[in-house]
């Protein structure tokens, strides 16, 4: 029963790291934010009528909010391929901060630079990465890093004729916008 002590502590720690309010899951989710608000703090008990809806939103499985503390810490997820990227992450899903390895192929189409809130930090580990950002256009090397606030305009893309391997980590919020835009909220 210890275990399920844990669901409500699990959900409001899944919900935050998405930088997302009770009122903001509530309303994805379509209940209402004192029956949320009592599920995570444990006054309310949980149903898979009350879990699914959540989780889904949430984008992980009832299980994640049923494990055990000293579960296997390796990264199991899987690369995607999106818009002339490899984008491989490196940290778990429910991790507020998130750190992907991410590959810009050569050729690929030039985007609109955008914006959105959140912080990024950036690694090249191969390859020379264009980065535009706010109206200045930098190439950055093998070893070299940047850190910006992505309220500014920005786009990256590969220089040349060699792919750019980048480590790239920010925050859920700036995850949820820099990778998979505002239309998949």
């Amino acid at each position: 029963m210890q275990e399920l002590e844990q669901v409500g502590p699990r959900l409001r720690a899944a919900r935050q790291a998405r930088g997302w309010t009770l009122e903001d899951l509530a309303a994805r989710a379509n209940m209402s934010v004192s029956t949320l608000s009592r599920l995570e703090s444990g006054k309310r008990q949980a149903s898979l009528e009350l879990l699914l809806p959540l989780t889904r939103r949430l984008g992980i499985r009832v299980d994640d909010l049923l494990e055990e503390q000293d579960r296997d810490p390796r990264v199991r997820r899987h690369e995607v391929q999106r818009d002339g990227m490899t984008i491989a992450p490196l940290t778990l899903e429910e991790s507020s901060v998130r750190a992907y390895r991410i590959t810009y192929h050569p050729g690929s189409p030039e985007h609109e630079p955008k914006t959105h809130d959140g912080h990024e930090w950036l690694y090249v580990l191969s390859g020379r990465l264009h980065l535009h950002l706010g109206g200045e256009d930098l190439v950055l090397k093998r070893g070299e890093a940047a850190e910006f606030d992505t309220r500014t305009p920005h786009t990256m893309r590969a220089e040349g004729s060699r792919p750019a391997q980048i480590i790239s980590i920010f925050s859920a919020t700036g995850e949820r916008m820099h990778l998979y835009g505002a239309e998949s909220e």
